[in-house]
C-alpha cells in the first residue's frame, strides 16, 4: 500500500480555482492507477477523475467534465486535480486514492490505498 497525503484545499469563491495535490510515497507509486474522490455532508462518495498509471486514459464525472483537470508527474510522485469555474456544490472533502485496477466506473472497492483527507469550501 502507498501512503497518500493531500495538500492544497481550501476556500475559494464561486468561479474561482483551487488545485489540489496528492504526494504518494512508496517505491512503486508510479504503477497504481490514481484518482480524486469527494464525500460532502450526507452525500455517498463518488469519483471526480481518474488517471492511469501511465496517464493515457483518464476518467471524468460528468458533474465535473470541463471544469477539472487530473494529472500525474510520476517523477515527483504526486497527482494533481486543477479546479477551475469551482461551484458550491463543489464544497467537499476530497480524497486521493490509489488502485492496481483501472475499471469503469471507477469502483471504490478497487482503491486499497487512501489519504487523509482535504476540505474544499466554495462560497456563492
Amino acid at each position: 500500500q502507498l501512503q497518500l497525503v493531500e495538500s492544497g484545499g481550501g476556500f475559494a469563491q464561486a468561479g474561482g480555482s483551487l488545485r489540489l495535490s496528492c504526494a504518494a510515497s512508496g517505491h512503486t507509486s508510479e504503477s497504481y492507477n490514481m484518482a480524486w474522490f469527494r464525500r460532502a455532508p450526507g452525500k455517498e462518495r463518488e469519483c471526480v477523475a481518474r488517471i492511469s498509471w501511465d496517464d493515457t486514459r483518464t476518467y471524468y464525472a460528468d458533474f465535473v467534465k470541463g471544469r477539472f483537470i487530473i494529472s500525474r508527474d510520476n517523477a515527483k510522485k504526486t497527482v494533481y486535480l486543477q479546479m477551475n469555474s469551482l461551484k458550491p456544490e463543489d464544497t467537499s472533502v476530497y480524497y486521493c486514492a490509489a488502485s492496481w485496477f483501472y475499471t469503469s466506473p471507477p469502483d471504490p472497492r478497487d482503491f486499497s490505498s487512501w489519504g487523509q483527507g482535504i476540505q474544499v469550501t466554495v462560497s456563492s
